[in-house]
């Protein structure tokens, strides 16, 4: 049938069994929106582009699928660049499509014009101009296939006003199965098996790959068949069941001194599961003599000097992780560990989770207090600041994609969208969330979206007045602070004067009653949270100061 290039890009959507398209819209793109009102497909309508990646994002990382944004031209595709970039650089598959000036004037000078694909290139897997309306399934369906290929990430389509307009009898392609199992060559895996075997102390370090549901199986199934020491980056929380919690050492990212750090130093063979370097420098955890790595992965290592691979098993990471188990044998016993056990099982243990606090709480007594929450039926979103440096290392989660960070980027103001995100793509979960009095900011005019779609999520907003993670690493570089220090505003009366509803923590014992309220309230609550932060330097000690993030 005889439709315009809208129309058409709208019904490749409807056959990629998109749900959701997250944007807002423009005159270069006004043909899009309008196509959309005689879809099932339901609009998002946001408040800055930012944050409909930022939504994308969290619904690609939930689902397995590429989230959809949707953008006008101009400052509409500029705005994208952070949440697209964040998506690349997490793995979170999203498409965005934005609109841009007709093709007549792409060279030149004119109103809300930009070179969008250049723009884009270096944020994205693949940045293209749609030049004819023929084209927009084919570019549809590849920007789907290559944002959901491993290694995940964003993809931009930049559409002329004039091709959203123009005639075509081109119908949607099927996207089509991709199957990226697969098996690494039998002599790689006899040589991954004789490195691991003869090994003194061998170590998994679990990447955010490792989240994906059939790598989690995988693992599961490795740990059953022996017992290896785990640690984990922050993306690959939760992806160490309850029942070997015994064999996990925590996770590792950022600095140098945790429990699960200490493990890989005295590793004399580490095998990365899904790792990215992103996710935590080589540099910082392989700095000193150089140890034998098995990387574990759909795609090639990036080698660096401190990552340098002695085998490579490539193809399906759950495939080839259970290729391996039964030619494993004689693994070393985990005795040798015992002492940094003790200091993992003392580490989660502090005193301070259960000392209360009026006034000021402390992160620790925080998250214990949250902690009692958690469930499988539960998502909690983190931003990022020192108040997520607190949560990705003390806030246990034994379900992968539970706990959603962002790692690579350590992009300010995700966790208000995401945690919207979440409640899109999960209805039936009850969703948590953190963010600092900072971060809460760069996203929060997002609330009223939040009201207006009714969505049910409760965010604590950890107020210590500055940019805490910023200033720690100052006071130990320059022993002055510069830049970091914020003024007050009200939580509660912010969270009211959207339509949503807020509380104030700033004692302890009132937070089962207030959480309580919460889980029954309607829509989005606030809870405005007063931090002790004075015992932070726990955080950074022991790290070099010039090689803070």
């Amino acid at each position: 049938m005889t439709r315009n290039g809208a129309e058409l890009l709208v019904k490749c959507l409807e056959s990629l069994d998109v749900k959701f398209v997250f944007g807002i819209p423009g005159a270069k793109i006004d043909a899009v929106f309008d196509a959309l009102l005689d879809s099932p497909i339901k609009l998002i309508l946001c408040r800055h582009e930012q944050n409909a990646c930022f939504m994308a994002a969290a619904y690609g990382r939930l689902t397995g699928k590429p989230g959809v944004v949707l953008v006008t031209s101009g400052p509409g595709v500029g705005n994208m660049l952070t949440g697209l970039l964040t998506a690349t650089t997490e793995g979170d598959p999203v498409v965005a499509i934005g609109g841009n000036v007709s093709r007549r004037m792409l060279h030149k000078a004119s109103h809300q014009a930009a070179q969008n694909v250049k723009l884009m290139e270096g944020a994205t897997k693949s940045s293209q101009e749609i030049y004819l309306a023929d084209e927009i399934p084919e570019a549809i369906v590849n920007a789907f296939r290559i944002a959901m290929a491993p290694r995940r990430g964003a993809c931009f389509l930049s559409l002329p006003v004039d091709v959203s307009h123009e005639k075509t009898d081109a119908g949607v392609i099927e996207a089509g199965e991709i199957d990226y199992a697969g098996k690494a060559s039998d002599a790689a895996l006899e040589k991954a098996a004789a490195i691991i075997t003869g090994a003194k102390s061998p170590v998994l370090l679990l990447g955010e790959e490792a989240s994906q549901p059939k790598a989690a199986r995988a693992v599961h199934d490795l740990l059953t068949a022996h017992k290896i020491p785990v640690v984990s980056t922050f993306q690959a929380a939760g992806v160490v069941c309850k029942e070997y919690l015994d064999l996990f050492f925590g996770r590792v990212g950022l600095f140098n001194n945790q429990p699960g750090d200490k493990i890989l130093r005295q590793a004399d063979v580490v095998i990365t599961i899904g790792y990215d370097a992103v996710e935590y420098d080589p540099e910082i955890w392989n700095s000193g003599d150089r140890k034998k790595i098995i990387h574990i992965d759909h795609v090639m290592s990036d080698i660096h000097l401190a990552y340098q691979t002695d085998v490579e098993l490539l193809g399906g990471v759950a495939e080839n992780i259970r290729a391996l188990i039964p030619m494993l044998v004689d693994m070393p016993p985990m005795d040798q560990h015992k002492n940094v056990r003790k200091e993992y099982e003392d580490y989660l243990v502090n005193p301070k989770a259960l000392t209360e606090c009026k006034g000021k709480i402390h992160p620790l007594r925080f998250i214990h207090q949250l902690h009692e929450y958690l469930d499988e039926n539960v998502i909690v979103a983190c931003d990022i600041g020192t108040h997520g440096m607190w949560m990705s290392r003390y806030f246990l989660s034994h379900v992968p994609h539970q706990l959603l960070i962002s790692n690579g980027q350590q992009t300010l103001g995700v966790a208000l969208p995401w945690a919207m995100a979440s409640k899109l793509a999960h209805p039936e979960k009850t969703v948590l969330a953190t963010v600092g009095d900072g971060g809460f900011l760069f996203s929060a005019t997002e609330l009223e979206t939040a009201v207006r779609e009714k969505l049910h999520f409760i965010l604590f907003v950890w107020d210590s007045g500055n940019y805490d993670m910023v200033l720690e690493q100052q006071l130990m570089k320059y022993k002055r602070r510069s830049g970091v220090d914020l003024g007050y505003y009200d939580v509660v009366k912010f969270a009211e004067a959207f339509g949503a509803t807020g509380y104030r923590l700033d004692d302890s014992s009132k937070f089962d009653e207030i959480m309580q309220q919460a889980l029954a309230d309607e829509g989005p609550v606030l809870v405005h949270m007063p931090v002790d932060y004075s015992d932070n330097m726990e955080l950074f000690v022991a790290t070099d100061p010039n090689a803070g993030h």
